[in-house]
């Protein structure tokens, strides 16, 4: 035999269907009717008998909307930093692209500074502006 049927592992293959005499004839090991007994049965992944499977079973609820988390940061905390020389009025304040910073209004701003942040709050942005700060709005999310 051409190594037997191109089996290269030299086991000898199961031959199906040949009449009763092969001892694999008539139903070919599939036992008798029913779905598995046919050609072309294959069940769902999920599958359970005929039984509510869990993915219908388990109830439903909305959709998960991704929020953008925003670091805060105040105008009081940003003029302490100024006071004890963390930041040097200077220079531009610049966050790095990947933080998203709100700046808000809480306290009062006696410098001038240029300030980058991705949102502003109202009275944080007329604190800035009353100082003659200049604000530049960082949309790059």
């Amino acid at each position: 035999m051409i190594l037997n049927y191109l089996n290269v592992s030299g086991k000898k293959k199961k031959i199906l269907g040949r009449g009763q005499g092969s001892g694999k004839g008539g139903t070919c090991t599939k036992g008798h009717k029913g779905a598995k007994a046919r050609s072309g049965n294959s069940k769902k992944i999920g599958f359970e008998g005929g039984q509510m499977p869990l993915q219908r079973r388990i109830p439903k609820f909305g959709f998960k909307r991704k929020k953008t988390k925003y670091y805060i940061l105040n105008i009081d905390t940003i003029q302490y930093l100024i006071n004890i020389g963390k930041i040097k009025i200077i220079r531009d304040i610049l966050f790095k692209k990947k933080l998203k910073i709100k700046i808000l209004g809480r306290g009062k701003l006696t410098y001038k500074i240029n300030i980058t942040a991705n949102k502003f709050s109202k009275k944080a942005y007329e604190c800035i502006k009353k100082n003659c700060g200049n604000i530049i709005m960082n949309y790059e999310y």
